[in-house]
């Protein structure tokens, strides 16, 4: 039985409507999930509300014996999370055992880190309120909503989800339509360690789904997805004043300087721009490479990314493109590159033959060109000669998006990763700062804002809480109406003795 994935009907006797996850592969159905209502979602996030008292009363040392009995149960049943990926999204078994590895390092991380990052700790008084203890502690905020996508439909999320759960609160999750197999089987896989509350609930279905989830009153909502999806959340979530945590899209540049080591350079370009298909918001979409260099390194990717073929079978390079839409901006992006006198060294228009898309390789195209502006979200790849790598990174910085980097350079990695405008930035490598728990992963500009993974990641889902307490009365004291005539500039004195120099 094969059908598309906006298919949902009432039952014969009237009941919820439902609909598929799709295999992208083959088109047949993985399996049938709710679509649950603006009521249902109200209740599921009332019930967290519950919830989120009692898990927020274990403290740190109880939730991690929870969180970390719910990641042994993710490793005994990887094998079943694995195949789930690889059916709801196409993409090849290796690369969903990357993304599952990833969910346990991060669960692991967090739930041991919580404590020691968020926990009352003293904070110094100063001299002019040397009278006052202060201490500084980060309170879970409650319920966190967190809406995730469908091309990481598992770690990414669980960016969030993990995080937050660490820091005390309770999570209803919407996963992508595309991928709510993977959404179902986190959550039912969480109340197997922990059965006593509702503390992680999923709710599935489309955008009305998701915009119930924003206006149901939780204290926080993490969203990835598009720029323009996020806007909407951002619009939605304004209403009732719910901060949001937005991880959009990327157009991520790579740089390659002319001493690069330029075979790991290529190796590293045609995999960030080319595994999972490309649907990657982090993965390399543009490389600027010193024109000293640049006809050798343009023939390592060339002579790579031709030994690469999308298919269906679990080994395969790539799989295919999850959501059916895109096909048609990646088949946009390719025309008007070539339309507007840039060359494709790898593929072409013809490499577009859905669900799957050959790697394209492209150079020479224009700086305004939508293969250069926006996100493409396929495995293609622009490459553009540059004077040195300075220019390349002043050209990588006129974009609209900030996401991440890469720069492969022996002698000034650093020096150039610092001059580039983006969240997180490799060197010598590509996207290896989302495989790093304790960094944190986001944007600015149009890729979005909040961080989630690291410390910032805990500290996202928390509030700060400054609390004082009076340990002796001071000889100066300015928080009365019955203080002296001489205290304001007795006080006065005093900071221009200490600070005034």
């Amino acid at each position: 039985m094969t059908q598309t994935a906006s298919d949902s009907a009432l039952s014969a006797d009237g009941e919820q409507r439902r609909f598929a996850s799709l295999d992208p592969r083959t088109g047949e159905v993985v399996a049938h999930h709710p679509v649950h209502t603006a009521a249902e979602v109200e209740d599921a996030v009332a019930s967290a509300r519950e919830a989120a008292a009692w898990w927020a009363g274990l403290g740190f040392e109880g939730r991690k014996t929870k969180l970390d009995a719910w990641r042994r149960i993710l490793g005994r049943r990887s094998d079943e999370l694995i195949a789930l990926i690889s059916a709801e999204t196409g993409k090849p078994a290796d690369d969903s055992r990357v993304e599952v590895a990833l969910v346990m390092d991060h669960l692991h991380w967090a739930s041991r880190q919580a404590g020691r990052v968020l926990s009352k700790r003293r904070v110094s008084s100063g001299m002019l309120m040397f009278n006052h203890s202060a201490t500084l502690e980060y309170r879970p905020l409650g319920v966190i909503g967190v809406i995730g996508p469908w091309n990481y439909p598992a770690h990414t999320p669980m960016g969030s989800i993990s995080y937050a759960l660490a820091a005390g609160n309770a999570v209803v999750f919407k996963p992508s339509e595309f991928t709510p197999g993977v959404g179902t089987f986190l959550a039912s896989t969480f109340t197997e360690a922990v059965p006593e509350y509702s503390v992680f609930q999923v709710v599935t279905g489309f955008g009305e789904t998701g915009a119930a989830l924003c206006a149901s009153g939780v204290d926080k909502i993490a969203f990835t997805g598009s720029t323009r999806t996020g806007k909407k959340v951002m619009a939605a979530c304004a209403a009732t004043l719910t901060p949001v945590l937005v991880e959009c899209g990327g157009k991520d540049a790579l740089i390659v300087d002319s001493d690069a080591d330029l075979t790991a350079a290529a190796e590293a370009a045609i995999w960030g721009a080319v595994s999972n298909a490309g649907q990657t918001c982090a993965g390399v979409e543009r490389i600027y490479v010193a024109e000293e260099v640049a006809d050798e390194f343009i023939e390592i990717v060339v002579r790579r990314a031709r030994k690469l073929k999308p298919g269906g079978e679990p080994n395969a390079n790539l799989g295919p493109i999850t959501m059916p839409a895109q096909v048609e901006i990646i088949r946009e992006h390719v025309r008007d590159a070539l339309d507007r006198g840039g060359k494709a060294l790898v593929g072409g228009p013809d490499s577009i033959r859905p669900p799957y898309v050959e790697p394209v390789v492209l150079t020479d195209v224009p700086e305004d060109s939508v293969a250069i502006t926006e996100e493409t979200f396929g495995p293609t790849v622009v490459i553009n000669r540059v004077p040195n790598a300075l220019e390349g990174v002043r050209l990588a910085n006129r974009s609209k998006y900030g996401l991440g980097a890469a720069v492969f350079s022996k002698s000034r990695g650093e020096e150039l990763a610092r001059e580039l405008r983006v969240g997180m930035v490799s060197v010598n490598a590509v996207l290896t700062y989302a495989a790093i728990p304790g960094l944190p992963f986001g944007g600015v500009g149009d890729s979005g804002f909040g961080r989630i993974h690291g410390e910032d990641g805990l500290r996202e889902f928390t509030y700060a809480k400054a609390v004082t307490k009076q340990k002796f009365a001071s000889l100066i004291n300015m928080t009365t109406f019955d203080r002296s005539s001489m205290a304001g500039r007795q006080m006065l004195r005093l900071a221009r003795m200490l600070f005034g120099r």
